[in-house]
């Protein structure tokens, strides 16, 4: 006998753990949305479940976070990190487990949120075999990101014709920034239903804290000028581009820059693979006296790095959202970051921050002295960007834009189903 409770919702994230710290391999903005969100939501009273892949075997299946909200692992294939590329594949096994779970617990979901192409996969195989709403968010569209990298995987040609069908079939596609809308209609199906809601952040765990508290925290001198990035070891989030940047401040030669890269890396992983070459180039740089890897940083110690830092840099060759620009800007910090997809949403250009070309080092060199050369335009800038995402970007505002849409599924839904009101009423 099936639970059929109306607010009963499921997040699904294959290759993004709600559970695992950012910054580790395939680690990042994907991974705290579904958490936060299904936090969020759970605060509002529907009952959540975040189902992702068993990526170890010491991982337990289930994680509570919350009276209302729990991580769900799920076998599909082997019990060890498989690469985004590599896991479609397993697909089957997960939705044959998801179904699976759903009848061991006699539970139903009425609502599945898909992440990412992977999931939107497994919730479109869902939705052939039970009834059930579908809301999907991209956080990343392979439409765009393949026009920005020089080899296109195997996999490409099965991304593209999945994300197009997603577009085109699900109930709903969450757009984070009216960029990403505009990407889905040009570059992906002029066709399916999209809704623009952005990204959130935590207001209490962001902000409040002086910078000079947060530098005697983390060992940074009070007249430092601190650069900070933040996020994976990853080509495209380019890193590299901030690195030559900072090897051309003027400030380099006056002994108080400092440049912070924070984000975890294996050994052997590509994440890993990436941290040695972004290491070499400190090096070849003459950077390494100025450069500091503090590694993984989890929620306890994050905030701390925000605060201390007299600039955030986003340099990615492309973002559909960028939480991390947000992150900095509820912390009161400005933003330098590339002029690509969702940034240019968030950051607004001489207000909360900079904007410049990706890859383009010496532009974004201009962008961080400027900040840097002028702490009281600094301090007003961060000032507006607090101001802004207490406006725009609360994760309560954002769950509850996602509470209104799931209700409005759910009431059209319940139409479409009066032979099956059981599945769609409470």
């Amino acid at each position: 006998m099936f639970q059929t409770i109306q607010n009963r919702i499921a997040l699904i994230s294959v290759d993004g753990d709600p559970s695992a710290k950012t910054g580790q391999e395939e680690a990042g903005g994907q991974n705290v949305y579904v958490h936060q969100v299904g936090m969020a939501l759970a605060e509002q009273g529907w009952q959540v479940d975040m189902f992702t892949r068993r990526s170890s075997p010491r991982q337990a299946t289930i994680v509570p976070h919350h009276p209302n909200c729990r991580t769900i692992r799920l076998n599909a294939g082997p019990a060890e990190f498989i690469g985004r590329d590599h896991l479609f594949d397993y697909l089957p096994e997960f939705v044959a487990e998801f179904q699976k779970f759903q009848q061991q617990q006699g539970l139903y979901y009425p609502i599945v949120h898909t992440n990412y192409w992977l999931s939107a996969w497994v919730g479109m195989e869902l939705k052939k075999r039970q009834p059930l709403i579908q809301v999907h968010t991209y956080h990343s569209l392979g439409a765009v990101k393949y026009r920005s990298v020089g080899h296109i995987p195997v996999i490409a040609i099965q991304r593209l014709a999945v994300e197009k069908a997603c577009l085109e079939t699900a109930d709903r596609v969450v757009a984070t920034s009216p960029q990403e809308q505009k990407h889905l209609r040009i570059l992906v199906s002029h066709r399916g239903r999209t809704e623009m809601i952005p990204c959130g952040t935590d207001l209490q765990k962001f902000g409040g804290l002086p910078r000079l508290e947060a530098r005697e925290k983390l060992g940074i001198a009070p007249d430092a000028k601190m650069v900070f990035y933040v996020g994976r070891f990853d080509r495209r989030k380019g890193i590299e581009t901030l690195v030559k940047a900072i090897s051309q401040s003027k400030f380099r030669g006056e002994g108080k820059l400092k440049l912070v890269i924070g984000g975890g890396s294996r050994p052997g992983y590509i994440d890993g693979m990436e941290c040695d070459r972004i290491t070499n180039i400190v090096a070849e740089l003459g950077l390494e006296d100025i450069t500091i890897f503090p590694g993984s940083l989890d929620h306890s110690i994050l905030p701390y790095y925000y605060a201390a830092a007299d600039v955030c840099v986003v340099p990615s060759h492309y973002e559909p959202f960028g939480l991390v620009a947000i992150e900095a800007m509820a912390s009161q910090t400005p933003v330098v970051a590339s002029d690509v997809g969702g940034l240019q949403f968030t950051v607004v250009p001489e207000v909360t921050g900079l904007l410049a070309p990706p890859k383009n080092d010496l532009a974004f060199a201009d962008a961080i002295d400027r900040i840097l050369a002028n702490p009281s335009w600094r301090d007003e800038l961060g000032v507006a960007g607090r101001e802004r995402v207490e406006i725009a970007f609360s994760w309560n505002s954002v769950a509850s834009r996602l509470s209104q849409l799931y209700l409005r599924l759910m009431m059209q839904a319940a139409e479409q189903y009066q032979n099956q009101p059981q599945i769609f009423a409470a």
